[in-house]
């Protein structure tokens, strides 16, 4: 049983992280480090998105053809990589945003259920 919770918790997290930075490039194209602020600032510094985590998550998506990624020049003169949401990137958003609703919706009735 502890494996299986464990698996859900970890698609949970990276499903969560791909919805957080999909909705953050839905704004318009950001390099990595410009993501991580973003989250961190709109969640009043609740989130905060690991390198670690983040840059794989990039990497998947990019593979995943959600978004494209290329070079360019950051605010303070250096070469980053810049990420912009693609097509596909924008239809994958809607379904994660319908997936975290039925997730949170279920979730809240577990929550909400009185004996």
């Amino acid at each position: 049983m502890g494996d299986v919770l464990a698996k859900a918790k970890g698609d949970v997290l990276q499903g969560t992280l791909a919805l957080l930075v999909l909705k953050t490039l839905a704004r318009g194209e950001m390099h990595g480090y410009g993501i991580t602020l973003h989250i961190q600032r709109v969640s009043s510094d609740a989130l905060r998105v690991e390198e670690g985590s983040l840059y794989p998550a990039l990497h998947r998506m990019e593979q995943d053809g959600w978004i494209n990624a290329e070079w360019g020049v950051s605010e303070n003169s250096r070469r980053a990589r810049y990420y912009r949401l693609t097509a596909t990137g924008r239809k994958q958003l809607a379904e994660e945003e319908k997936n975290w609703a039925r997730l949170t919706q279920a979730v809240a009735s577990v929550l909400q259920f009185a004996q």
